[in-house]
């Protein structure tokens, strides 16, 4: 089995990979809560509603700027569909001018009819995909410790999710099952956190079904699982936010700080559920600028060098 993933990877990946290469997280036959039924990717409007093959598209910054740290950015959507454009690859490209590798996830929808256990899907990729990553870290020119994941809005989620999980759901008999799925940092814009009182009804449903217990809300709220061990976030949010309440923000950063877990929170007065790369109101434009000063301040990417 660990020759025919290193075969996988010499046909998927060459020393350096070209920027936008479709990397697939699982072996053929052997992808985890899936029926095999070999579903297409359904994409219009810059939307992909349902992931036949869950894989990662591979943006590199150039050999020069390689900064060595990485961040796997998952696509908002609400658990119903994948903003891959606006929460994906114009984040990479961002990444890209700071010196970081970005992959942008393509992620199983909890409403695909392949999924055995639709909770779990998402998870498994993301998990999936940092322990890719993390694998080929010295093909790549990445630090092993430097390994962050981002997500907006449902995808949010799905970052903090993967960042509190003490349990690999990822294992499938390979020899990826002894690297961790733990990302080091995580950058959380928007991010929907509470699937209880502040949930935002919509990624609830989508991704625990219409009538889910009170023991699957709290295990799919990240906020009740941070630990002392928890890898330190950057957290943006919007005051005026009237789709995924702030309080979902407030509340990881809390679980955060009551666990002696260095982290950032930012909530500006606008930009409602529209936090994007660009052309945001007010102070909301500077998170960027704010996000690459913590990721200095940190010590996951060096400071820019002036003397350009």
């Amino acid at each position: 089995m660990r020759l025919q993933i290193i075969v996988l990877l010499l046909l998927c990946l060459s020393t350096r990979m070209k920027a936008q290469e479709f990397i697939p997280l699982w072996p053929e036959g052997r992808m985890p809560n899936s029926k095999n039924l070999h579903l297409r990717d359904s994409v219009a409007n810059e939307r992909i509603y349902q992931v036949g093959t869950p894989g990662m598209y591979a943006f590199f910054p150039s050999s020069t700027e390689n900064k060595g740290a990485a961040v796997l950015i998952c696509p908002g959507g609400g658990y119903e569909r994948l903003a891959y454009v606006i929460s994906g690859t114009q984040l990479a490209k961002w990444f890209n001018t700071i010196g970081i590798s970005a992959f942008v996830l393509n992620y199983r929808l909890p409403n695909s009819p392949d999924l055995k256990d639709r909770h779990t899907g998402p998870l498994q990729d993301a998990q999936r995909a940092i322990k890719l990553i993390r694998s080929n870290a010295p093909i790549w020119g990445i630090d092993k410790t430097k390994i962050g994941i981002q997500g907006s809005s449902a995808g949010g989620h799905l970052a903090a999710l993967t960042s509190v999980s003490t349990e690999d759901l990822s294992s499938v008999g390979d020899s990826l099952d002894k690297v961790s799925a733990r990302p080091n940092f995580s950058i959380l814009v928007s991010p929907v956190i509470d699937l209880g009182t502040f949930a935002h009804v919509g990624s609830r449903k989508n991704l625990l079904g219409e009538n889910a217990s009170k023991a699957l809300i709290a295990r799919y709220s990240p906020n009740l699982h941070v630990s002392s061990t928890t890898p330190p976030s950057f957290i943006v949010h919007a005051f005026n936010d009237k789709s995924v309440s702030v309080n979902n923000s407030l509340l990881f950063y809390q679980a955060l700080l009551d666990n002696k877990v260095q982290s950032s929170l930012h909530v500006f007065p606008q930009g409602g559920h529209s936090i994007a790369l660009r052309n945001n109101p007010g102070s909301t434009e500077m998170w960027t600028q704010l996000c690459e000063a913590w990721l200095v301040e940190m010590g996951f990417i060096k400071e820019p060098s002036s003397g350009k």
